[in-house]
């Protein structure tokens, strides 16, 4: 790719390159996105094949097949690569093509692939052989000394994946299962949803425990507030049994009965302290007279 841009002025050329980093960053997480930038180095640099191709797989993975197929084949005309035949008979696929994709999958170029190439032919037909309804013929299509291998190469997840699924739509559940695990021992990055699809087989339903803990929480502060109001308003209504038994000023004042637990000590000591004084007050004149 820095070869082709190097074709380009040098001003032109890293604003071509920007847009294209941000097409290779963004094409798995945001495609629209990825797509709007791909547009862009198209319309700066639609001359380079490296920008024809970046194109054409942002166009692909926003299922725009038959933009995505333009530009593979100006891609391919440019360089005279045969390595993106596969994506292209996929886009024939998702055009709804199936047999176009066959016959690709038929033609000389297929042998000229690499290992890898022709692996991804391979599930590319197999693909083409389920959307006709062909599910044995699908099957057959993925065996292979590839599938066959126990060594473990960059395509063995999917090949092993693709034949699993395409045995459990044709009802060999057994067969299927065997082959989900072991897709699932090739599978170190995650790629594919084997563990999951073992445990459907399995009848395993998994529970969010992140949401059940949440709920648990929720429900713990939920209580906790309902116990601190109940305490407020029993504290409030204490406050004012104790307002209104000491406001005697009142006319219609009428004395509460009290708990030994409600009475505060130091309203006992005030009200001692009050008839001391009037005890005191009332000597302090019989002396005086």
């Amino acid at each position: 790719m820095r070869q082709e841009l190097l074709s380009l002025p040098k001003g032109l050329a890293e604003e071509v390159s920007k847009n294209l980093v941000m097409v290779a960053r963004l094409i798995d997480e945001d495609p629209e996105q990825a797509y709007a930038y791909s547009r862009i180095a198209l319309r700066l640099a639609s001359r380079v094949a490296a920008v024809r191709e970046a194109a054409g797989f942002a166009a692909y993975a926003t299922q725009k097949y038959s933009e995505a197929l333009a530009e593979f084949r100006a891609a391919k005309r440019m360089t005279g690569s045969v390595e993106l035949w596969p994506v292209m008979a996929d886009c024939e696929r998702g055009l709804g093509r199936p047999e176009r994709a066959l016959a690709m999958a038929g033609e000389p170029e297929v042998q000229k692939l690499d290992k890898a190439g022709q692996v991804e032919m391979r599930l590319v037909a197999a693909g083409a052989r389920r959307d006709q309804g062909q599910l044995e013929a699908a099957i057959v299509t993925l065996q292979s000394p590839e599938l066959a291998s126990s060594s473990v190469q960059p395509w063995t997840a999917r090949l092993r994946y693709a034949y699993a699924d395409a045995l459990l739509a044709a009802g060999r559940e057994d067969e299927a299962r065997e082959w989900f695990a072991k897709t699932l021992e090739a599978d170190k990055d995650g790629a594919t949803d084997a563990s999951d699809r073992l445990a459907e087989l399995d009848g395993v339903e998994f529970v969010d425990a992140a949401v059940d803990v949440a709920d648990d929480i929720a429900d713990d502060v939920d209580e906790d507030e309902d116990d601190e109001d109940a305490a407020e308003v029993a504290a409030a209504e204490r406050a004012s049994d104790v307002a209104e038994y000491y406001d005697e000023d009142d006319d219609e004042y009428e004395p509460l009965e009290q708990s030994e637990a409600d009475l505060d000590v130091t309203d006992e000591i005030v009200v001692e302290d009050e008839d001391e004084d009037e005890d005191d007050e009332r000597a302090a004149g019989r002396d005086n007279a």
